[in-house]
Parts: C-alpha cells; structure tokens; sequence
C-alpha cells in the first residue's frame, strides 16, 4: 500500500483551513485536478493559534474557511465537507466523536487494499487518530499521507501541526497504518511563493484567485524581501504526481512525549519524503488556475 498510486486517487483532505493560508492553496489545487484525484470529502481540523485560544473555534473557523472556498470555485459543500473534533486526541489517547470521523471511517471501510482511501492530512492529525483508535480496522484500507513534524534528522519535533497533538501523533505513528510522512524543516522549506508571483499568476484568475491572493497578502503586512511557506502544498502534490515529492522507505519512528524522535529498526516501515520540487508544483497549480477561470484583465481590456 506505501507502494507509489497508480491511476487516479481517491482523497480526503483534513484541513486546519484558517489556521493559515496554505491550506487554501493545497485544497485548491486537489480539486483543480480532477484527472489525478477525486475530492470525496473534506474534514475541518481543530487549531489553537495567537489569534485563537479554543479547538473547538478554529475547527468551525476552518469549516466556514473551506465553505468560501468552495462557494468560489462553484462546488455545492452540502455532503462534500464535514465538522471535525473540537479538542485534541492527548495523552489519554481515547477517541473523539465528529461527523469527520465518522465519514472517514465509512469511507474506509468502503474501500480495499487495493483500492486505498488516501487521507491527505495538513492539520493536527486529531481527526484520523480518533478514527483509527475508534475503528482500528481500517488502518487495512487508508493510507495517510501527512505534513507534520520535521527532518528526521532535525534537533526537535516541536512542529506546529505536530505540537498541537503529540498524543494524537502518536497513535499515528505506533498503529501501522501505511504512512507518507511529509516533514516542514528541512525538507518542505523551499515550498514558498512571494508577493509578485502571486499578483501577477494567482490573483487574476477568478474569485478564487482573488480570493487566495488576499489571503496571502493579508498575512504579513511588509512585502519587501518577504516570502511566504505553503507547505501544505506539498501534501496534495504528492497524490498529484509521485515524482514531485520523492521518498524512501524507512522504520516508523518512535514520537516521545518531549516531541523528538527515537529509532527502532524493527519498527514497520513508512515512506518518507525527502525532498519537493517547488517548481513542478507551483508551475502546475498556476496553469490549473489559469485554466479555470479568464483572467479579469483580459476581460476589462475586451470590454474598452
């Protein structure tokens, strides 16, 4: 199953969509690529973060992020995406109720080994640990592919994603669900874009590509010499296209509760990104882009 995809995916997105603005670019991007990937649903992630201080709330804050979204790229969200946890798995380890949870773990049992689920997660991984500690048994027929953590072989695992639910990480990490572990430091850094880039091949391309561009100048308000991660991007990338995210197959590693890694050599095995091709990527999602929508220049320039 850690085996490269053949053919076109089946994904769901776990999404932590307000937290920051990468989600947004990563969502859209899967769901402008309909000969690769199928959307079958979307599940709001909690968050905690400088501007919010409640799971719960950024969980609906990100809900209500995906429903925009979807509202201007012309997707009906009625069936399509689904309310998550609104606290983190923890310590305990016990699993939460959500209609997330809930839809992933009827959509696994839906499916096969040879026929995976494949379960793009760029959140606090809250809502996949609840369903796997509720219905182990699917960890037979998903694949999880999430951005969390850093290098292997960084000092620390202080991540945000990570950070936000060690104790759900965990339960990621020790039950043997196939796993495509794509770090932030040391490995998705290059994933970044910057002001005139998204100006001149993102905003003008429809509502949505007005939209993403507010939102990526919107979150800093100095500019000059400024670049901005979208590291979620590389997430949805790999379902997209194997090559754009290369990895191997190493030993899952062992989280501790100080957030660092230990080795096990006799741990089952995981596929490990090392690397992203920022170009490939982005260079793919600006042509989706322009191929979905007229550019408003063009169109202001038709109506002189």
């Amino acid at each position: 199953m850690l085996a490269p995809p053949a053919g076109k995916c089946r994904i769901v997105i776990d999404t932590d969509t307000f937290n920051e603005i990468d989600d947004q670019f990563a969502i859209v991007h899967a769901l402008l690529s309909p000969e690769r990937v199928n959307v079958e649903a979307i599940y709001a992630a909690p968050f905690v973060n400088e501007s919010n201080d409640d799971p719960a709330r950024g969980m609906e804050l990100s809900y209500d992020e995906v429903l925009a979204l979807l509202a201007r790229l012309n997707i009906p969200h009625e069936g399509l995406v689904h309310r998550g946890v609104t606290r983190y798995v923890g310590p305990e380890k016990r699993p939460l109720d959500a209609p997330a949870v809930d839809d992933l773990i009827a959509r696994a049992r839906n499916s096969s080994a040879t026929d995976p689920l494949y379960v793009i997660a760029i959140a606090a991984i809250s809502n996949v640990a609840s369903a796997i500690l509720k219905a182990p048994d699917i960890i037979e027929k998903i694949v999880v592919v999430w951005l969390g953590g850093h290098a292997i072989d960084w000092s620390h695992q202080n991540e945000f994603n990570l950070a936000q639910d060690v104790g759900g990480t965990q339960v990621l990490f020790d039950s043997g669900v196939p796993l495509v572990l794509i770090p932030c430091e040391g490995v998705t850094t290059i994933l970044h874009s910057t002001v005139p880039e998204i100006e001149r091949y993102v905003e003008p391309y429809g509502e949505i590509g007005a939209f993403l561009a507010m939102r990526f100048k919107g979150y800093c308000d100095d500019h000059i010499g400024w670049a901005k991660e979208i590291w979620d991007m590389a997430a949805t990338a790999w379902a997209l296209s194997f090559d754009w995210a290369p990895s191997v197959l190493v030993p899952t590693p062992v989280l501790t509760n100080d957030m660092r890694y230990s080795s096990d050599r006799a741990r089952h095995m995981m596929r490990y990104v090392y690397a992203v091709d920022r170009n490939a990527i982005m260079k793919d999602f600006i042509h989706k882009l322009a191929g979905s929508d007229t550019p408003r220049e063009s169109a202001c320039l038709k109506s002189l």
